[in-house]
């Protein structure tokens, strides 16, 4: 029986080998299992180091200093941390945040949260291209403006942000900039020496580490005020209270040193690869690319292919192959994507879409395989579908 193919590496990576196997030496009583927070004996230093040298390889990867990098449990829980923490720290010098229609839905909820609480919320709306430019920003800014928050890359779309051009607009206003990185850590240079950027959330699992930890970059000069979220003890600079999770702290450091070293060999390779399954897939006729390729990363592709229904089309591949509709985040729900529908995608158009997306591991044969089964199983639904039927018709009458 051929073996699942994943093609959902958008939605998390697998742990790299390499990852795993540092993380089993901080387990066990054999391992380095200490607190690190525990200042007195052997075991607790042990960990604090690991802690430490896991820290500098993150910082590493984004050019920054260790102490700028807040350790949390994932990039939901640092885009909490950004932007309710800037927004309760700033609320003295106004209560207006302005975000976009295509984020993740850490980012929109914790702004539908704030307004809740008070706040005006602008949401920038993408040009069809699925891109916020940094003009829509310049023009929303208003003098009670506290922050500004988009994401890097599209989650669904593979989109990217000038991140670059945004954050000098921002820090000439003094108006701290939080930038959702979870997609881009692993797929894009990141220099925050060269980006002005004042907060960078990261994950662990987007970047073939566990699931269970991300990072908070809190840029140091100038300095970005935070108001914690989470109490009970002061750690990580009092940004972040609890107890540090070593193995997985580890891990992140370990698979952030791997990207680091892999970038340009991973990089080459998921470009080749995106390109061979971009060839197979545009000879399924009426299939059309959401989120224009110039302006997205290699290796997150979403697709339309009309007159057939996505949720039907994973049902035919029986599990197979790990393709989605959108943002595992979203996936519980049965409405359309909003970031499609952001796009002026209408409603039967976004539940006819597919997310496929490659990483470090994906092979040639995986691909080619893939688009087989992908497109024998089109031929199939559309053989019993009406509105298809119809097309053809018409396109033979």
């Amino acid at each position: 029986m051929q073996r699942a193919i994943y093609l959902d590496y958008a939605a998390t990576t697998p742990v790299d080998p390499q990852v795993a196997e540092t993380m089993m030496g901080f387990l066990g009583t054999d391992g380095i299992f200490g607190n690190p927070a525990s200042r007195t004996h052997r075991f607790g230093w042990e960990a604090e180091k690991a802690v430490e040298n896991a820290r500098q390889e993150l910082a590493g990867l984004i050019n920054a200093e260790p102490d700028e990098v807040i350790w949390a449990s994932g990039a939901t829980e640092s885009d909490n941390l950004a932007i309710k923490g800037v927004a309760n720290a700033y609320a003295d010098r106004g209560r207006h945040i302005v975000t976009s229609t295509i984020e993740h839905k850490a980012v929109l909820d914790s702004c539908r949260y704030l307004e809740g609480q008070g706040y005006d919320v602008t949401y920038l709306k993408p040009s069809i291209d699925g891109v916020i430019s940094p003009d829509q920003v310049s023009a929303a800014l208003r003098s009670d403006t506290i922050l500004v928050s988009l994401m890097h890359v599209n989650n669904e779309l593979g989109t990217v942000t000038d991140i670059q051009a945004i954050a000098e607009i921002t820090r000439e206003r003094k108006i701290p900039f939080h930038v959702d990185a979870a997609q881009s850590a692993a797929r894009l240079t990141l220099d925050m020496q060269s980006i002005q950027a004042d907060l960078l959330s990261l994950s662990g699992h987007k970047m073939y580490g566990p699931k269970g930890i991300g990072a908070l970059y809190v840029r140091r000069n100038p300095r970005t005020r935070l108001e914690a979220q989470i109490h009970g003890g002061g750690h990580e600079r009092g940004m972040r209270s609890g107890t540090l999770p070593t193995h997985q702290i580890v891990g992140m450091g370990e698979a952030a040193r791997l990207v680091r070293e892999q970038f340009e060999s991973d990089l080459s390779r998921i470009c080749l690869l995106s390109k061979r399954l971009m060839g197979r897939l545009s000879l399924i006729e009426q299939l059309s690319v959401n989120g224009k390729r110039r302006h997205c990363v290699p290796g997150i592709i979403n697709v339309t292919i009309a007159s057939v229904e996505s949720e039907s089309l994973i049902m035919m591949l029986k599990g197979n192959i790990a393709i989605s509709t959108g943002s595992a985040c979203t996936s519980a729900s049965v409405k359309p994507s909003h970031v499609l529908m952001a796009l002026g995608v209408d409603e039967e158009a976004a539940h006819s879409s597919l997310r496929l997306s490659l990483g470090r591991f994906t092979t040639v044969e995986e691909i080619d395989y893939a688009a087989e089964q992908i497109t024998g199983a089109v031929d199939e639904l559309r053989s019993i579908s009406p509105t298809w039927i119809e097309h053809r018709n018409r396109i033979e009458a």
